[in-house]
């Protein structure tokens, strides 16, 4: 585990990917959030954020969202202001999903995947390609656990998961 305290302020997760080629179908990846209550921490997430939702509160949201991977820079881009999320919230977790409307879909099928987390603008927590996955149909990619002094602490890895997105975002929050 990474120690990063309470300070962090704004968390940005960065997801980009280059669209699929002339004649193929779009490729969809999404980023999605999932908040656990301190009394459930592996359970059921309390509640989501991905492309249609964001945080009843407005603290996780998703800034930028791409259909098919034509944005400039980073195609997804999803914000989380941990310092201002309720005491009652104990996990975040934080996963790509691969849309499977055009057929099965993994990691080893959407040209140049990457993802990005960072701090305050500046301080890059983590960078992956997901080349650990290249299997699955979605990925975790960061949680952010709450200590019972109330302090953040970032914990990375990439962990894959063969699952459609609707099972996906049941089961992402489960212990590795």
């Amino acid at each position: 585990m990474t120690g990063f305290s309470k300070g962090f302020g704004k968390v940005e997760v960065g997801l980009k990917w280059d669209p699929s080629p002339a004649g193929r179908p779009p490729t969809d990846l999404d980023l999605v959030a999932a908040t656990f209550l301190s009394d459930d921490p592996y359970g059921t997430p309390a509640y989501l954020v991905h492309f249609d939702s964001r945080s009843p509160d407005g603290t996780i949201f998703l800034n930028r969202d791409s259909t098919d991977g034509r944005g400039f820079g980073w195609d997804e881009v999803m914000t989380l202001e941990l310092d201002r999320l309720d005491g009652r919230y104990a996990r975040v977790v934080v996963g790509v999903v691969i849309q499977q409307r055009f057929g099965h879909k993994t990691f080893v099928n959407v040209l140049n995947p990457a993802m990005r987390i960072r701090v305050d603008r500046y301080t890059v927590l983590a960078q992956d390609d997901f080349g650990s996955v290249l299997g699955a149909t979605a990925a975790t990619i960061a949680e952010f656990v709450r200590d019972d002094s109330g302090e953040w602490s970032f914990r990375p890895g990439v962990h894959g998961f063969e699952e459609d997105p609707a099972t996906f975002t049941r089961v992402m929050g489960r212990a590795h």
